[in-house]
Formats: structure tokens, sequence, C-alpha cells
């Protein structure tokens, strides 16, 4: 199945969804530096208040946290409107490139694929806890730079003076917490999670094609060669391999930074000699 043309088409592909993601990350991690840069200017002024050469100190650090909550507040604004453009616009497009993609590799007409109430539905059910999942992270991010506050702010109350080291050693706002409690760069977490959306988005966008508008059964997997099916580690490797629809769907990919790409052969429609993991 594969051609150079096919192969030329793909390349083309890869390159338009990651310029989608690169684009959000960075506009993301622009956004989540706001609470960093904004945490840096008051212990700027934390320390310049504990050197004493600051006269009316009390109005100073009322108006340095004054500010920096304001601009916690603008970071949850344009935070939360990136979520709602990532998932109501981004999304989307790369649902509908995904779904390109397969019309493509299949030699069909792209006109096939219009916004149906399956492909909706399709788009809606995988956004929700994609979009869930920011908001949350954002509102987590809210409530250490909250906390951060506070602790700045206990810390000038207390008598034993204010350590802006520890502060910034005990807030990182410039990280994201993740289950296990490691904590990671802002631009690290960024382009693992939305790069993830992406990826899995597109995939379920060719794998929902294949099955409404071509009729297919079957896939053709292209992925890292030494990338498992379920997991990176997996023994039963991906690339090159026929899956079937469901298992596609159930792995649209298998780790964060995956490259995994499906292109539907309708052509093995009705075959009864084949079984999924089967090479190409």
């Amino acid at each position: 199945m594969t051609t150079p043309v096919r192969e030329q088409r793909a390349e083309g592909d890869r390159q338009e969804l990651t310029a989608l993601i690169a684009a959000a990350v960075a506009q993301l991690t622009r956004t989540w530096a706001i609470l960093h840069t904004s945490q840096t200017t008051l212990l700027q002024q934390l320390e310049r208040i504990e050197s004493g050469r600051v006269v009316g100190q009390t109005r100073r650090i009322r108006t340095a946290l004054s500010e920096f909550n304001a601009a916690v507040a603008e970071f949850d604004r344009r935070a939360r409107a990136f979520t709602e453009r990532w998932a109501a616009r981004d999304l989307p497009i790369a649902y509908r490139d995904g779904a390109l993609r397969a019309l493509r590799a299949a030699d069909r007409d792209e006109a096939l694929f219009t916004w149906t109430a399956e492909h909706q539905g399709a788009i809606t059910a995988l956004t929700a806890p994609f979009w869930a999942d920011l908001i949350r992270r954002i509102t987590e991010a809210v409530r250490r730079a909250q906390a951060f506050a506070r602790a700045a702010q206990d810390a000038v109350r207390a008598a034993s003076g204010v350590d802006t080291a520890a502060l910034a050693a005990e807030h990182p706002l410039d990280t994201v917490i993740y289950a296990d409690r490691a904590r990671h760069p802002v631009h690290s977490w960024a382009r693992a999670a939305l790069s993830w959306q992406g990826v899995v988005t597109a995939n379920h966008g060719a794998i929902n094609t294949a099955r409404l508008e071509l009729g297919a059964e079957w896939m053709e997997v292209r992925d890292g060669p030494e990338c498992g099916w379920v997991n990176h580690p997996d023994t039963d490797h991906a690339d090159g391999t026929i899956r079937s629809l469901d298992e596609c769907a159930t792995y649209p990919s298998a780790h964060h930074g995956c490259i995994r790409e499906f292109y539907p052969r309708p052509d093995l429609t009705g075959r009864t000699d084949i079984a999924s993991g089967d090479p190409a």
C-alpha cells in the first residue's frame, strides 16, 4: 500500500498536525508564564523589603500582592479561553484532518467527509474529557498560586523574616504536578498533553471515516519501529501491521509522543483469512 506519493501526503499530514500542536503548546506555555513572571516580581519586592531599603514597605507589599493576584486572575482568564479554543476549534481541525488523511490514503474524494451527526457526536465525546483535564490543570495552578500568595504574606508578617529562596522552591509556579507528585516544567507537560490529545483526535477522525465513509473493517498501522501496540515496551510491535477498527479505537496512541497513524484498508473488507496484528 505504500507509494512515494502516499509517503509525501503522509509527511504533509504529519507536518500540519505537528504545526497545529506546536502553536498551541507555545501559546499555552506563554500563558502559563504569567504565573512565574508575576511570582518572580513579587519575590523581588520581598527581597527589597528585607534589605531595608524600601520606605513605606507595608503599602508596597500590599500593592505587590494585589498585582500578583491580578496576574493570577489574568492567567486564569487566558488559560480558560485557550482551552475553549483548543477544544472547540483546534481539535475539530485535527479530527477533520485525520478524516481527510484517511480518504486520501484510500484514493477517495475528500468531499466524502462532512460533519454528519456521527462525526459531531464523536468529536464532542473526544473533546469533553480533554477539555476537563486542561481545566483541572488550570484550576490546580490557580490554587497553587493562591497558596504561594498566602505563604508570602505570612512570611512578611513572621518575625523570622522572608526566605525568598525557600518560597520559590516550595511553590514553583513554572511546573505542573503529576499524579505521582513529580514536578515537570510547564512546556514539557503542555507538549505531552496537547500532542496526546491532537494525535488521538486525528486518529479517531481517520478511524471513524474508515468505518462510516469507506465501510472499512481494517486499518494499516504506521508507527515507530520499536513502538509496541498497547504501550511502547509491548513486544507486539504496531508498525506495518493490520488492526481491526475496534482495536484501533481502543489504542489510538500507545504513549505520549507517539507518532501512530492509521490508514484504511477497504480492500480487505470481508476477508476472513486475516487476523488483527498480521503484517500488512
